[in-house]
């Protein structure tokens, strides 16, 4: 059981890159609450950058241990289920793509903020609680559990951006067509 006392040692031995990073990401994901414009490039730096970082989640935790192997596995399984269950999902009626200005119009929505904050804080916990305990790392039951969400993370931002470059491909075309 945490006490108030242990939380502020976590809270105090927290490196401030940990905060920017944080700070970061609730800025990005507070500004997809409300309808935004977003250039091709902005659907897909962000879920590149997500994905990203939810790998190094499963490198930096288990990728020394024993468990590595089945992490990066559960990771790729669970990143592939979830990205194709997403990509197949429909887009929002309100989402528009303009070719000639080659951008966006998305709705607002808590879900992008929801899924960073996930990652985030899956990542923090994680780190936490691996220097508490630090036999962990070894622990495969452990190592598949994590990184299978961090895989559900990653498939699902990967899975969204392809269902907009799916929509950005089809209004080329039409518009190529036209």
């Amino acid at each position: 059981m945490l006490t108030d006392s242990m939380l502020f040692q976590i809270v105090a031995h927290t490196p401030t890159w940990v905060f920017a990073v944080f700070a970061v990401l609730a800025w990005r994901g507070a500004r997809q609450l409300v309808t935004r414009e977003v250039s091709l490039a902005g659907v897909t730096v962000l879920p590149l950058a997500l994905v990203g970082f939810a790998l190094y989640g499963v490198a930096s935790a288990f990728g020394h241990s024993q468990a590595g192997l089945l992490a990066l596995v559960a990771w790729v399984v669970a990143a592939a289920a979830s990205g194709f269950w997403m990509q197949a999902r429909p887009l929002s009626p309100r989402t528009q793509y303009d070719p000639e200005l080659r951008e966006f119009l998305l709705p607002g929505s808590p879900w992008p903020l929801v899924r960073m904050m996930g990652i985030f804080l899956t990542k923090y916990v994680v780190g936490v609680t691996l220097v508490f305990h630090p036999g962990l790392a070894q622990d495969s039951g452990f190592a598949l559990g994590i990184s299978a969400l961090y895989g559900l993370f990653s498939g699902i931002f990967a899975g969204g951006a392809l269902r907009l470059w799916r929509l950005a491909i089809s209004a080329d075309r039409a518009a190529s067509l036209a």
